[in-house]
C-alpha cells in the first residue's frame, strides 16, 4: 500500500527526485547516451530497438520537430553501426490532432528506415488511438511490407480480433510482425481485463494464433509465467529461432533477460532516451509500484 501511495504521488514530485527512480529504465537526454546504450546491448549479442521519447502533443509544429529528430536519429544509428530498429508513438506525430499530417510524418521517417533497411515500430496507445493506430499501420504495411511492424496490448479485451482482422494483409513470405505486451495504459474494465491471470491466459492466447498462422512475433514480457509459456508454444509449433524474439524494457529484470540469451533466443531491448522522459517514468512506476521503495532507500543512501 505505500509503494501504491508514493507511485499515485510521482506526478507530483520533483523531477530531480523522479530522476533517480527514472535512470535505471532511461538511456539518458540525449543521442548520445542511446549510442552509449545500444553499444553495450549490442556487446552482450542484444539488439536494440530506439525510442525518442515524446508523446500526446498539443501543438503540430512540434509534430514536425519530432519528424526532424527522428530522421536525424536513424542517420546518426546507422552511422554507428549499431544493430537495432526504431519505435515511435504516433501522438507524437499528431495522431489525435491531424490523422493526415500524423501520417505523412511517420511516411518520411519510414522511408528514411527503408533506406537503410531498417525497421519501424508502431507503439500502440491509449485505447482512443487504438482504431486509428491500426488504420494507420495497414496503410504504411501496404507501401512497406517489410520494414513497418505495430504493437498490441493483451490486457485490451479487443486484442485477439484485432490481430485476426489484419489476417487479410497476413502472407508467409511476409509475414506479420507484432510485439506483444501486456499493456500499461490505465482502460475501464468494460474494454482491458484487469486480473493478472485473465491478462496472461489472453496474452498466451494472443501468441498462440501468431505462432499457429506464422506471424512474427516480439515476446515482450518481463513475467517469467509468460516467458515459461512462451517456451512452450515455441516447441508445440516448431517455431525457428529466426521466426520470433524476446523483448524487454531498458533496465527491467536484467537476470530473466539474460537466462533467454543463455537459451540461445534472440533478444531486443528497447532503449528510451530524450527530455521527455517525466511521462514515461512516471507509467513504468504505476506498472510497478515496488520501485518506491528503491526511491525512498536512495533518498538516504549516499554512495
Amino acid at each position: 500500500m505505500f509503494n501504491k501511495i508514493i507511485a499515485s504521488s510521482l506526478p507530483f514530485m520533483p523531477k530531480k527526485l523522479v530522476w533517480i527512480f527514472s535512470k535505471k529504465y532511461i538511456a539518458g537526454e540525449t543521442i548520445e547516451d542511446a549510442i552509449r546504450v545500444s553499444k553495450q546491448m549490442n556487446e552482450q549479442g542484444i539488439k536494440v530497438t530506439i525510442d525518442l521519447l515524446g508523446e500526446f502533443i498539443t501543438d503540430l509544429s512540434q509534430a514536425a520537430v519530432n519528424r526532424d529528430q527522428y530522421l536525424s536519429i536513424i542517420e546518426r544509428i546507422q552511422q554507428e553501426n549499431i544493430d537495432g530498429n526504431y519505435s515511435l508513438k504516433p501522438t507524437m506525430f499528431g495522431l489525435l490532432l491531424d490523422k493526415e499530417v500524423c501520417y505523412e510524418n511517420i511516411r518520411q521517417i519510414v522511408m528514411k528506415a527503408v533506406g537503410y533497411n531498417k525497421f519501424i515500430r508502431v507503439d500502440m496507445e491509449d485505447s482512443q488511438c487504438t482504431d486509428m493506430e491500426l488504420e494507420l499501420f495497414r496503410k504504411l504495411k501496404a507501401e512497406f511490407p517489410k520494414n513497418v511492424g505495430l504493437v498490441f496490448q493483451a490486457y485490451l479485451r479487443r486484442t485477439l480480433k484485432d490481430i485476426q482482422d489484419l489476417m487479410d494483409i497476413h502472407t508467409p513470405e511476409v509475414p506479420l510482425n507484432f510485439r506483444l505486451c501486456k499493456g500499461i495504459y490505465v482502460e475501464a474494465e468494460s474494454i482491458a481485463y484487469k486480473k493478472y491471470t485473465e491478462i496472461n491466459d489472453h496474452y498466451l492466447e494472443d501468441l498462440e494464433f501468431m505462432f499457429r498462422n506464422k506471424m512474427y512475433p516480439g515476446i515482450a514480457t518481463h513475467d517469467k509465467p509468460l516467458v515459461d509459456g512462451a517456451y512452450q508454444l515455441i516447441e508445440k509449433y516448431k517455431v525457428q529461432r529466426s521466426a520470433y524474439e524476446f523483448q524487454m524494457l531498458y533496465g527491467v529484470t536484467p537476470e530473466l533477460r539474460r537466462t533467454i540469451l543463455e537459451k540461445g533466443h534472440t533478444m531486443r531491448v528497447y532503449v528510451p532516451f530524450g527530455k521527455q522522459w517525466f511521462g514515461y517514468s512516471t507509467r513504468r512506476l504505476k506498472e510497478n509500484p515496488k520501485m518506491a521503495s528503491h526511491i525512498i532507500k536512495a533518498l538516504f543512501i549516499r554512495k
